[in-house]
């Protein structure tokens, strides 16, 4: 009997359906070894040496691991194909090979990987077994002992200076400061006004409209306006020409992050459990990659379904593969698409990586862009239009494939009638506030991060109240703001895009064995130990600020009631505390809306571990509550934004 271990149940079941009764498919549920939860667990003296222990509640799977690998004539580790999955396959190796012989060890023991779990992919890869990759797992153990020496020894110093219960995090504490900066953007923006004047015209039956360029002054515009009511109008230039507008790439990990956020509403931590059940269930290719790669094989099955399901005309000449841009991309792995191209399925994240994976294949579409000038006395409007010669990838999107503004047939010398004058005040807007998707493109393009670490990234900061969303928008809490504050002044370096760019290179660097952990660990340990030392003795405390609600607290009657924000959110407090104990559950009133069940206020909820729904406001005699913002309705609503109850914040 042959032992395969691999992470999941699912996954064992899908191998399971694949390999006959030679084979004992268990799964290890993820890691069995980790450093410790109570202390830092690598031992600074000693370059940096991990002290392992078996990871919570995995004993008893460590138990039925090692009894199954005494019964098999070998062990294969078939965990996933990145750092984490080496990982875990280099301590599984570790345990089920204590007190055996080293000779021993290397005949008993192999390792396979594979892009997709299909039965071809797994008959390949049992013909050609390895051994475990000591660099990929040098570059995990490097990434862990990094993220645990700036966790575990910044956090305390927060404790000190900020607030007890705070923690901080190499790569997350750089992705709050990226949420605070754009709220400091929004802050310090001053709008400016400007001027949209034009005219809707018509020829023969059509209508379209004619702009001039933006109006700063408004006695400009004004003018303008008045002139153009009293204008003939005449079309005196049109150019005309025609663009290809190729598919989008098939989805990567970041992509598809970004994707199912903007068309599905998802969280990147939905996208990629949803992502982890359709790779175990054999469905798609492995989903944490930052390669566009793809197998001709599976290339060649998408021309062929194109080919029989929309017609010759939707193929290029040639197989379409594209160029992965990523400065460190995994060039060995695949983009993901799915496992079987003819396979079909209402699941929404599959349909959106078919729909990419099939269209990337297919023709460009071919648009015809049209700009017209219009002669109006002595001024020039503008309009632009485009029409869709050829659909082409299109066919797959349908409406998320749009063309907009489709001109009248319009030649030089036409004469034009003017409709009514167009004229409209506007302001410039500020940046607007980072979405998931928004905010991992941007970490992506920092090189901040790797794909599987943009999902743990998003639900830290939230977790950890640094972050929230508001109308989906990532907002920093007061929290959030202080913490970076405090980093940003006296820890400036770990806080620097580039420097935690280059980090992330230098891990890259050890996975291609071009360098050690040890010796990256230990120029970033020199400076940051000094640091510590020198904050902790001489940084000031900083003040995490209160929001004012106007109210005078009713137990003192002295001090104003503020908003704070503690462990589980926000809570209402007197300003004098510590010398008035008052506090009260703060009710986050959604404007809009009300409880369908009873007709109350609806308010903004958290469960314990922060995650946010919606309640009524009139909990526990109406039980309704949703994770889904309820719409709202036509009249009657609430406009308060905040009341209060008397009771302990929980």
């Amino acid at each position: 009997m042959k032992l395969i271990v691999v992470e999941s149940p699912t996954k064992a079941r899908t191998l399971s359906k694949f390999l006959g009764k030679e084979y004992l498919i268990e799964a290890s549920m993820g890691h069995v070894r980790d450093l410790p939860k109570k202390n830092l667990g690598v031992d600074l003296e000693h370059e940096f040496k991990p002290q392992y222990v078996i990871s919570a509640g995995k004993a008893k799977v460590v138990r039925q691991l090692k009894q199954s690998a005494k019964k098999a004539t070998s062990v294969i580790l078939a965990t996933d194909l990145d750092r984490e999955g080496e990982a875990i396959a280099f301590h599984i190796q570790y345990l089920l090979s204590e007190k055996r012989k080293a000779k021993s060890e290397k005949q008993k023991f192999s390792r396979i990987v594979f892009h997709e779990i299909t039965k071809t992919a797994i008959e390949e890869a049992l013909k050609h077994p390895g051994q475990v990759d000591l660099k990929l797992v040098d570059a995990q153990a490097g990434r862990r002992i990094l993220d645990r020496l700036v966790g575990y020894q910044l956090s305390p110093i927060l404790w000190r200076k900020v607030r007890r219960g705070l923690s901080a995090g190499r790569v997350q504490s750089v992705a709050v400061r990226l949420v605070v900066e754009r709220e400091e953007e929004i802050k310090a923006f001053k709008p400016e006004t400007y001027w949209v004047v034009g005219a809707s015209l018509k020829k023969d039956k059509e209508e379209f409209a004619a702009y001039l360029k933006k109006i700063t002054d408004q006695v400009k515009a004004e003018q303008a306006a008045a002139d153009l009511k009293q204008a003939e109008y005449s079309v005196s230039e049109v150019k005309i020409r025609q663009v290809k507008q190729w598919p989008w790439p098939p989805l990567m990990t970041s992509t598809l992050q970004r994707t199912a956020g903007a068309r599905l509403g998802w969280s990147a931590k939905k996208t990629m459990h949803e992502a982890q059940n359709l790779y175990e269930q054999g469905l798609i290719t492995y989903h944490r990659t930052d390669s566009l790669n793809l197998a001709s094989e599976a290339v060649s099955q998408a021309r062929e379904f194109i080919s029989q399901k929309f017609g010759a005309a939707y193929l290029p000449e040639r197989q379409v593969f594209y160029k992965t841009k990523a400065k460190n991309a995994q060039a060995a792995h695949e983009a993901i698409r799915p496992t079987d191209v003819n396979f079909q399925s209402d699941n929404k994240l599959y349909k959106l990586i078919w729909e990419r994976f099939v269209a990337c294949q297919m023709s460009p579409a071919v648009v015809e862009k049209t700009k017209v000038t219009v002669a109006a006395n002595k001024y020039e409007l503008f309009a632009e239009g485009e029409k869709l010669l050829f659909d082409g990838w299109g066919k797959i999107f349908k409406s998320q494939f749009s063309i907009f503004n489709q001109l009248p047939n319009l030649q030089t010398n036409d004469q034009l009638k003017l409709i009514k004058v167009l004229s409209e005040q506007k302001f410039t807007q500020p940046p607007g506030r980072y979405t998931e998707a928004s905010l991992i493109k941007v970490l992506e393009e920092k090189e901040i991060g790797r794909p599987s670490t943009y999902a743990p990234i998003l639900s830290t900061i939230q977790d950890r109240h640094y972050v929230e969303k508001e109308e989906k928008k990532l907002k920093p809490t007061v929290i959030g703001e202080a913490v970076t504050k405090f980093l940003m002044k006296n820890f400036p370096k770990v806080m620097d895009y580039e420097f935690t760019a280059k980090m992330e290179g230098d891990l890259d660097e050890i996975a291609k064995g071009k360098q050690s952990s040890v010796t990256v660990l230990k120029n970033f340990y020199a400076g940051f130990s000094e640091r510590l030392i020198e904050v902790k003795e001489k940084a000031d405390r900083v003040a995490i600020e209160t929001e004012k609600t106007g109210q005078k607290c009713p137990e003192c009657n002295e001090g104003e009631v503020v908003i704070r924000t503690g462990r589980f959110g926000k809570f209402l407090s007197c300003e004098k505390f510590p010398e008035c104990k008052y506090t009260a559950t703060f009710k986050e009133v959604v404007k809009g809306v009300v409880c369908g069940d009873c007709g109350a206020e609806v308010v903004i909820k958290r469960t314990r571990r922060g995650k946010q729904f919606y309640g009524c406001a009139n909990y526990p005699k109406c039980k309704w509550a949703s994770w889904n913002k309820p719409k709202a309705l036509a009249s009657g609503l609430p406009e308060n934004q905040n009341t209060q109850e008397n009771g302990n914040q929980n």
